[in-house]
């Protein structure tokens, strides 16, 4: 980050000083994680729900901490201020003033942080970035990864998420992107919006509004196509269609679940092969390649770029062989319908004539729309050709329960009341050749299916370069 003293964090912060020898120490990174300490870190202690930052004061300020950012005096060296949070997203605004990167944000109902890090690789082409780690994308985490911006740094990719009007305004407040991006409105966070849908449109498009070079909608979703109304400056579109200012043409996926197409922009077209799994990266793609492109980089070296590009994130379409030989899909960070029905399609293209299993959770923040959400899920699976579902916990019930009311099918479906039972499952009824997709929201765990059945098992994409989501929370 760069380089503030504890006084220049006391003034940004609105804070006072307590128990600081010397005011003119520097503070060379921030965390929430007392385990992620180095020397000259500010720790901010976050009151979560099951654990209290400030209980951990002392040993940040064992391993190195220049200072704890705290509510109260903790007995070593602080930053008191009245709310930690809001003092984080003050210091966090004070290095944005201070840099002269150019920020890009990202929103949608799915594919934000798949997108972000393709922004990541795409941009360092053409200068240092910095990019959200994980799913870093709310009150604290954008912060945190604004704070990360360094005097050289040129570009910065954050992740905005909206679980309600006005959330992704505020962080635009913080963060004054430059260039936004809109991927699509879904279900996800359905249950957050009183007037439904309508809501998330509004919600996602905050960042139309915000974004002061330009904004990349997604011309093949109506409702992200219509907020160029909304927008404050250029406008530039991706998709499938023939009108999109950057397309994809000839999109086909192969045996190993991976999409290649054609990318079309500025009066060019280049070959882009995805190491990413699933056809629906392709969005996710098109949308970094005109950000990219837009600030600079030609659209050859914005393909050659896509090509290379390796997963960054844990638990999204992480694909590995068992030493069984039984092919593992992670997808287990989370799940909305959108991303559901995505990923089961990624599990038909890789099985190939393979005996495929879904093995679902539940899907969160739907509302009035969760039972019919679920049933449809269900039913997508009969009718995809899937010839094993394994449905896990009470919300995913009627998961089970759409696909055993769905009519004619020569699969089985089995529910199971919790991660241990389906384990024990499928030890014993997995075989050599089997595709598994493990998905669900993340409140649900199944991520410890995927880590049971892929122990020693070797993976077919590059090692996730972030820490397990949920690690940047705790404070132990």
């Amino acid at each position: 980050m760069m380089t503030l003293t504890l006084r220049e964090v006391a003034v940004a912060c609105g804070g006072r000083l307590d128990a600081v020898a010397d005011p003119d120490a520097a503070v060379t990174s921030v965390v929430i994680d007392s385990r992620q300490v180095t020397a000259g870190a500010l720790f901010v202690a976050v009151a979560g729900e099951r654990v209290d930052g400030h209980e951990f004061a002392a040993v940040a300020a064992g391993a190195g901490a220049a200072a704890v950012l705290a509510a109260r005096p903790v007995g070593v060296p602080a930053v008191v201020v009245a709310d930690p949070v809001a003092a984080l997203a003050a210091l966090a605004a004070e290095v944005r003033t201070r840099s002269s990167a150019t920020v890009v944000a990202v929103t949608g109902s799915a594919g934000k942080t798949t997108t972000k890090d393709l922004l990541a690789d795409l941009l360092g082409e053409l200068g240092p970035t910095v990019a959200a780690i994980g799913s870093f994308n709310n009150e604290i985490g954008l912060p945190l990864t604004v704070t990360r911006i360094e005097p050289a740094t040129r570009f910065a990719v954050l992740e905005m998420g909206a679980r309600g009007p006005g959330h992704v305004a505020a962080l635009c407040e913080l963060a004054r992107p430059r260039i936004g991006v809109v991927l699509n409105v879904g279900s996800a966070h359905l249950g957050q919006y009183a007037d439904g849908r309508a809501g998330i449109v509004r919600a996602k498009g905050e960042l139309a509004e915000a974004a002061s070079d330009a904004v990349v909608l997604n011309a093949d979703d109506p409702l992200v196509a219509g907020m160029a109304a909304r927008a404050r400056g250029e406008v530039i579109t991706f998709g499938e269609g023939e009108r999109a200012d950057v397309r994809a043409h000839d999109v086909r996926v192969g045996d190993d679940g991976r999409a290649r197409f054609d990318l079309v922009a500025a009066g060019e077209r280049h070959p882009v092969a995805l190491t990413l799994v699933g056809e629906h990266q392709v969005g996710s793609a098109l949308a970094a390649a005109a950000v990219a492109i837009r600030l600079g980089l030609p659209p050859a070296r914005a393909a050659e770029a896509l090509s290379r590009a390796r997963a960054r994130s844990r638990w999204r379409m992480e694909v590995a062989v068992t030493d069984t030989g039984v092919t593992v899909i992670n997808d287990a960070y989370n799940a909305n319908p959108e991303s559901m029905r995505a990923a089961l399609k990624t599990l038909v293209d890789l099985s190939q004539g393979r005996r495929a299993w879904a093995v679902l959770g539940g899907m969160e923040e739907l509302g009035a729309s969760a039972d019919d959400e679920h049933d449809a899920i269900g039913r997508l699976v009969v009718r995809l050709g899937v010839e094993q579902l394994v449905a896990i916990g009470e919300r995913a019930r009627r998961i089970h329960l759409g696909a055993s009311l769905e009519g004619s099918w020569s699969g089985e479906s089995v529910w199971v009341a919790d991660v241990e039972q389906a384990c024990t499952l499928l030890r014993e009824q997995l075989l050599p050749g089997d595709v598994v997709l493990v998905k669900a929201s993340r409140a649900f765990g199944l991520e410890r299916v995927a880590s049971e059945l892929t122990s020693g098992a070797v993976s077919l994409g590059a090692t996730p370069l972030d820490a397990a989501p949920g690690e940047w929370g705790a404070h132990g």
